[in-house]
């Protein structure tokens, strides 16, 4: 059998669901307002949600933070930062990693450097070159 896209992936990569404010809200009153399991399972089923989505919707509700129910990593009140500031934080945490890098290379040069001292140390009292 072959596959229908030769050399290329089967299925596009699955996109991410996401939930405004409001939906949460209609859907934590609609759970809550069900009339036993069945209706609150069926609640789950057809909106194809996990009990903890409820949980969690319904923590941030009784907190009174509609700010909690929005997803601060995809939202519009979001603010973004201009592109020469996103560019200078990237360019900065890149300079950082770099100067570790540094500090760790001249510390293992190092070494060699002293073991050599030494042995250059240890050739001359044995030639008797020092006191």
């Amino acid at each position: 059998m072959t596959s229908p896209n030769p050399g290329g992936d089967p299925a596009p990569k699955p996109k991410r669901r996401t939930f405004s404010p409001e939906y949460k809200l209609r859907i934590v009153t609609e759970y809550d307002g069900a009339p036993d399991a069945a209706g609150r399972g069926a609640i789950l089923r057809r909106e194809r949600l996990y009990h903890s989505h409820i949980q969690e919707w319904r923590a941030a509700r009784d907190a009174g933070a509609l700010a909690k129910l929005t997803d601060r990593r995809t939202s519009p009140a979001r603010p973004k930062k201009p592109a020469a500031e996103a560019e200078n934080e990237k360019l900065r945490r890149k300079i950082e990693r770099l100067e570790k890098e540094v500090a760790k290379r001249d510390a293992a040069l190092e070494i060699p450097g002293k073991g050599v001292k030494l042995l250059e140390m240890l050739s001359e009292s044995e030639d008797g070159n020092t006191p």
